[in-house]
């Protein structure tokens, strides 16, 4: 397995990836981390972004993560992703839509625990727009 590793995305919704690939690219909290076979061993907490991976024999697919833990080893990695999108999934109007909505709550915050989940959805909101935008500039 010296060319390959293993690579599992999941969230908690489903499984979104599971198979053997070349290299990978994580939004690692402090920055983007590249992964290729017998990577040493690590544990980091990712943070919304794209995660780019590149299986044998196949183009690079992209799957937007939105925070979480990567956990590598040597002959296998995985993702457990607070929520996991594949690009194809990523619906532009839907997030603007999240965006809107959570800016409005937090101009009306009626308590602390309304602005924070507001501010954590507007966040998410602008990472998937950030997503999208990233993939249109790169002909997805």
């Amino acid at each position: 397995m010296g060319t390959i590793f293993h690579l599992d995305i999941v969230s908690a919704e489903e499984s979104i990836y599971s198979g053997p690939v070349e290299f990978m690219v994580a939004p690692a909290q402090m920055g983007e981390v590249g992964i290729y076979p017998r990577h040493t061993p690590m544990l980091t907490k990712i943070k919304s972004g794209m995660v780019r991976i590149k299986a044998q024999l196949k183009e690079e697919e992209l799957i937007y993560v939105s925070g979480g833990m990567l956990e590598v080893q040597p002959d296998i990695v995985t993702i457990l992703a607070d929520t996991a999108v594949r690009s194809h999934d990523l619906d532009e109007a839907k997030a603007l839509e999240v965006k809107r909505a959570a800016e409005e709550a937090m101009k009306n915050k009626e308590s602390e625990l309304d602005y924070v989940k507001a501010q954590a959805e507007l966040i998410e909101a602008m990472a998937q727009l950030a997503a999208i935008d990233k993939l249109r500039k790169r002909g997805h």
